[in-house]
């Protein structure tokens, strides 16, 4: 009896310290290709990340520790696990103002070294690289294009072309309105994305004066740019230009609000037109072009780069070898080809060849490559929420301020966030 107890003494020992080892930084000591790797619940999901998980432990006979977290919980969990010291061994996560709860330096390695840095494209290395030149994580992700999307079909029928300057924007937006038309869909019911466009140039082109709205030696009211953008955005609703409901139109809304013609253009992605884009309309995908998005601040006109999922490397993990292997596997041409084919997305990776690029996109890469910007507002200005964006543009456009309330409404909520997020302001 004395023996059997000794030896169930001995096995709950084996398991505690098992355990013990499970929750240490996100390593499993049992096995050197086992790692933990945490994301979103729905980023997980995705068919290119199952594939990416399912090639890795067929080619290493092992399986990988998914912790999977729900979406609206990711953020907070993530910093309570990480405040708790259960770092996983690979983190997910978009470069954007909520990385700053993870303490990037103290927890993740560069990347700036790694061999398949080089087949990285331009647009999505720049997208993971902070403001110090650092490579944060592996953009293993479908990426999209943003601009203006239009309809070229109806455009067509009106004798009127695409704008190349904001003058020519300005006025393409009023003969549509003067036709009977409403010419761009502005999605006002909690739709948040579409100022960072017109920030990114001012900021993308400027990087010192990102560093000083950063340091707070610069406010959005000291940025003629800013003015500009929002006392335009005041005058286009003015002018109609946005329809009489479009602080009624939410994201649902904006399919038929396109598909049917009611609404000539919108600023949104390309891949959006394959995942949320409603068949039946009266016109189909066919139907549209891609222009550079004019918002008064780049007079030639922006696109932004997309916004992707990042595989970041705990550099205090036990096995940061076999992490960074993991990468270097997701990272490897025949691999990525397989886990992102007939996908929808613009190429993150050089080699890429298997995934599928809309027309529109392919159409206006010469635009593009001149053009485009790297997502910069959302990413690299502390403080940044889109919403809160959005909501002090709402209370504009409900005449509950004018356009110079309006910038110092998006100063106060900019510096009131980056100091809950303990930057010095």
């Amino acid at each position: 009896m004395k023996k059997i107890f000794s030896a169930f003494m001995v096995m709950v020992t084996a398991l505690t310290a098992v355990s013990c080892n499970l929750q240490d930084n996100g390593s499993d000591s049992s096995d050197k290709n086992t790692l933990t790797i945490m994301g979103k619940k729905s980023d997980l999901e995705k068919s290119y990340m199952t594939s990416i998980f399912e090639q890795y432990e067929k080619a290493f006979d092992t399986e990988l520790e998914i912790i999977s977290i729900e979406d609206a919980e990711y953020e907070t969990e993530a910093e309570k696990r990480f405040s708790e010291g259960n770092v996983p061994d690979i983190f997910m996560h978009f470069h954007n103002t909520d990385l700053n709860r993870f303490d990037v330096d103290e927890n993740f390695y560069y990347l700036n070294d790694e061999k398949w840095v080089s087949d990285l494209t331009d647009s999505s290395r720049n997208y993971c690289t902070d403001s110090k030149g650092n490579l944060l994580g592996l953009p293993f992700w479908e990426s999209s294009v943003s601009g203006c999307y239009y309809n070229k079909t109806l455009l067509d029928s009106l004798g009127l072309k695409p704008a190349t300057t904001q003058a020519e924007f300005d006025v393409l937006c009023q003969t549509l309105y003067d036709a009977g038309y409403t010419p761009i869909c502005w999605p006002g019911n909690g739709c948040s994305w579409m100022v960072q466009f017109a920030l990114d140039p001012i900021f993308a082109d400027n990087p010192s004066m990102l560093e000083k709205i950063n340091k707070n030696e610069m406010k959005f009211s000291d940025i003629p740019e800013v003015t500009n953008m929002v006392q335009w955005l005041s005058n286009a609703a003015n002018n109609g230009w946005f329809g009489s409901y479009y602080l009624n139109i939410g994201w649902s809304d904006i399919s038929k609000t396109i598909g049917s013609g009611d609404a000539v253009m919108v600023f949104i992605w390309d891949t959006w037109f394959y995942t949320d884009y409603e068949k039946g309309n009266k016109y189909s995908v066919d139907d549209f072009a891609l222009m550079p998005i004019f918002l008064n601040t780049a007079n030639e006109g922006t696109y932004e780069g997309g916004n992707l999922n990042m595989m970041m490397v705990n550099k205090n993990s036990k096995k940061l070898k076999t992490a960074l292997n993991f990468l270097s596997f997701c990272a490897t041409e025949k691999n990525y080809n397989i886990a992102f084919d007939g996908i929808s997305t613009v190429n993150c990776f050089k080699g890429q060849n298997t995934n599928i690029q809309s027309q529109m996109v392919k159409d206006a890469s010469s635009s593009i490559k001149k053009y485009e910007r790297v997502s910069t507002a959302s990413t690299r200005i502390v403080g940044y929420s889109a919403d809160e964006m959005a909501d002090s543009l709402r209370k504009m456009f409900t005449k509950e301020v004018d356009v110079t309330g309006c910038v110092n409404l998006m100063d106060e909520c900019r510096i009131s966030a980056a100091k809950k997020q303990g930057e010095k302001q």
